[in-house]
């Protein structure tokens, strides 16, 4: 990597992201799950994700093909899996942990889990933008997993530290509820 681009890396670093593991089932291996930090929503109507993932990975090469994939939002204690799933491998006596109630691969004890179907692939130079249409969707109290100039973060949850104190239009004013509640019934939940 040269050093515009590390630079531009850098720069990049400073937007606070949220962590995700992606996972699509492919035949005789199982499961595949990646570690994703480009991730971003495109739509509520219809209800569409973006995953942005390196043209050069497994996980672009079989997401290409995938009938469906997962995005599971990782919550702040599964630092471990985010590291995992980036290959740097759980210890040999902790395996990873699936929600059994699930219909796809979906990652136990979550923050939130999106369940996809490929919708659109567009190139975006060394990577590949993956849009999904979100099938189903869950979501879990647990505070999310944050990446940030290169660490994993913890949110401050402390009471008043929230971007909305003080505006009209934020999730305690009823902003958010109407689109919410339509998006939450239209997709059956």
């Amino acid at each position: 990597m040269g050093d515009m681009q590390r630079r531009f890396r850098d720069c990049l670093g400073r937007f606070a992201t949220g962590v995700t593991v992606v996972t699509v089932e492919h035949g005789g291996d199982g499961v595949h799950g990646a570690t994703v930090g480009s991730f971003t929503s495109v739509s509520l109507d219809p209800p569409l994700v973006m995953v942005s993932l390196d043209r050069r990975s497994r996980m672009c090469d079989l997401l290409t093909g995938a009938s469906s994939f997962g995005v599971n939002i990782l919550a702040a204690h599964q630092q471990d899996l985010a590291l995992h799933f980036a290959g740097r491998p759980l210890p040999a006596d902790t395996s990873v942990s699936w929600d059994p109630a699930a219909t796809g691969p979906r990652l136990a004890d979550c923050a939130a889990h999106l369940d996809c179907e490929p919708w659109a692939a567009y190139d975006g130079g060394d990577h590949v933008l993956h849009v999904g249409r979100v099938r189903g969707f869950s979501t879990w109290d647990a505070e999310p997993l944050v990446f940030h100039g290169g660490v994993f973060r913890l949110l401050d949850t402390a009471p008043g530290h929230h971007a909305w104190a003080g505006t009209l239009d934020g999730p305690a004013d009823g902003a958010w509820s109407s689109g919410t509640a339509a998006l939450h019934s239209s997709l059956g939940h």
